[in-house]
């Protein structure tokens, strides 16, 4: 594969992996994703930023060799980890001469997870520069979003940012340069719901740092290049904010219908009193869009039948992944239905001990939903609605 110049003898060297379903072994992957690598030419020195994932390293390797890349000189790791550095083994065998260049806190993970030898990495401070001859690489410390690891480097002269996984997608393309399309900016959405949404007060702190540098164009280290760095900023300075939406998600599994009948009741009176109302069946819908919706969630509302004496595994696992996710929601409660017993409330509750939120009386009922059931969820309703308007 012919690689792609961005400008400037700066080319894109990474690969689309169409195929992969799921990232992590937890986040589906709607159409797969790309790993990005970026191939910087200078003067006197050669540098590659960010490598590959390594069932694709072959491929990779070989459009190198097809690119006629003789020699790098310095690899960059902005991020230890292997979707980005699982071809740096095979990679210091093919240039025996490249160092790779990165800071402590990733030299250390790549020795320990890819077994790099230490005499084969060079390790920088924030704001330190090398040069290429006519280009200069700047490094930027950027721990918290996503790794303690992570950092950026910034191509001084063309004033390009690579930000390694910030502001990236799990997006792949043809055009290596975003469109600023709908579709993008829902999978930039995603992306940031399930892997940067933890680190939100960091996203906040590096869009700004991002904003005051102004670079030409934003390379993350998945899915496309940002010729207009304004489009994902303005998305991340939103999704990242303190301020969430007028949204009630509601998260449920239904086992005999009875859960199912109190979400639907409580969601016609979020909507009559002009409340958006997300519900999402753990069991069936797609867990990216339960992230999503996080993302601008005013307030959880927790559904969940019983199995034995605990919360049904597929509600316990929403609840589990919202308290990992941190969103920035206010309020939250919990409606449940059981048969013959057990302790719903009492061990979802202690599954999002995380969030900060305000808890709303919660309902458990036995069986199916009755005269007083619907008057509890009526105060329920009213309780949020007076909170959210």
């Amino acid at each position: 594969m012919k690689f792609k110049e961005i400008k400037n003898n700066i080319y894109y060297c990474g690969l689309n992996d169409c195929e992969r379903k799921i990232f992590d072994e937890l986040i589906p992957l709607e159409q797969g994703t790309s790993y990005n690598s970026y191939l910087v030419k200078g003067s006197e020195k050669i540098a590659l930023i960010d490598t590959m994932y390594l069932p694709k390293s072959d491929e990779y390797i070989a459009n190198l060799d097809e690119n006629e890349v003789t020699r790098v000189d310095y690899i960059i790791a902005n991020h230890g980890e292997q979707d980005h550095t699982g071809a740096l083994p095979k990679l210091i065998k093919k240039y025996p001469e490249a160092m790779i260049v990165t800071n402590q806190f990733c030299k250390n993970n790549i020795m320990e997870m890819l077994l790099i030898p230490e005499d084969r990495i060079q390790v920088i401070k924030n704001n330190e520069e090398l040069s290429l001859g006519d280009k200069t690489l700047r490094f930027l410390m950027a721990p918290g979003v996503h790794w303690p690891d992570t950092m950026f480097t910034y191509i001084v002269e063309d004033n390009l940012l690579c930000t390694c996984d910030f502001l990236g997608a799990h997006y792949t393309f043809d055009d290596i340069f975003a469109n600023d399309s709908e579709e993008l900016m829902h999978s930039a959405k995603r992306y940031y719901a399930e892997i940067m949404m933890p680190f939100r007060k960091m996203c906040q702190k590096y869009t700004k740092q991002v904003q005051e540098i102004n670079p030409e164009m934003i390379l993350p280290s998945h899915g496309p290049i940002y010729k207009n760095p304004k489009f994902i900023l303005d998305l991340y300075e939103d999704w990242s904010s303190d301020e969430a939406k007028n949204l009630v998600l509601i998260p449920y599994v239904s086992m005999y219908g009875s859960v199912t009948e109190m979400v639907n009741y409580l969601a016609d009176k979020f909507e009559a009193a002009g409340i958006k109302v997300v519900k999402h069946d753990v069991v069936t819908d797609d867990l990216g869009d339960l992230a999503m919706a996080l993302v601008d969630a005013k307030a959880i509302i927790l559904g969940g039948s019983m199995v034995l004496a605990s919360p049904h595994p597929a509600i316990a696992n929403a609840a589990y992944l919202a308290n990992l996710l941190n969103p920035k929601a206010k309020y939250a409660s919990i409606v449940g239905s059981y048969g013959w017993g057990g302790d719903l409330i009492d061990k979802l509750a202690g599954m999002v001990s995380n969030l900060k939120v305000e808890i709303i009386e919660p309902i458990l009922v036995k069986g199916k939903a009755k005269f007083e059931t619907y008057q509890k969820l009526d105060k329920m309703a009213a309780d949020f609605i007076s909170r959210m308007q």
